[in-house]
């Protein structure tokens, strides 16, 4: 699995301290950075101050995004198996 870094995380006003792998560090690190500027986005954008209604509207909306992701990410294999399927059909009719 690799060298384990403990890390701490701000988000909000609190810092979570974590074990990540090395090459997870980046991403988990860019992660809170993303979830924090949209944090402060919507305090903006809605007059919101509760870290806690924020922390909840920024999840719900972040889960609606990854629900759309992986329903594209579903229609895309559908589409490309079909289209195995027919190269595979065109295949075994020309041998």
């Amino acid at each position: 699995m690799g060298e384990q870094l403990s890390i701490r995380i701000k988000i909000g006003n609190r810092e979570y301290p974590m074990k990540v792998s090395a090459h997870e560090e980046g991403m988990v690190r860019q992660a809170g950075k993303q979830l924090n500027e949209r944090m402060k986005s919507y305090k903006e954008q809605f007059g919101i101050d509760d870290p806690q209604d924020l922390l909840a509207m920024v999840s719900f909306d972040l889960l609606i995004e990854k629900l759309k992701v992986d329903e594209t990410v579903v229609d895309n294999d559908q589409v490309t198996l079909e289209k195995i399927t027919h190269l595979n059909h065109l295949i075994t009719q020309a041998l």
